[in-house]
């Protein structure tokens, strides 16, 4: 079976992840609407019911995705921590 495509995960992640520091650091009903419509998104693609899970389930699916030989995060453009929400 086939998968979401993890740079598209990644994207959208890393998407949610600077919404939700803007909005952490000041309050914008436009980036609340892209918050909602991102976490959306990841709930699509990873088939979870709350964006948690679905940001553990994109977590996992990086990992898995990762390959094991050879390669580290940093030369994969990340920094190894799982994103939190």
């Amino acid at each position: 079976m086939l998968g979401p495509d993890p740079k598209a995960v990644r994207r959208l992640l890393t998407r949610y992840a600077t919404l939700r520091i803007a909005q952490a650091e000041r309050y914008s009903p436009a980036a609340a609407r892209e918050l909602e419509e991102v976490g959306s998104a990841l709930r699509g693609m990873t088939g979870a019911s709350c964006v948690r899970d679905a940001i553990a389930l994109a977590d996992d699916l990086l990992d898995r995705a990762r390959p094991a030989a050879g390669r580290t995060p940093e030369a994969d453009g990340e920094s190894g921590l799982p994103l939190a929400v």
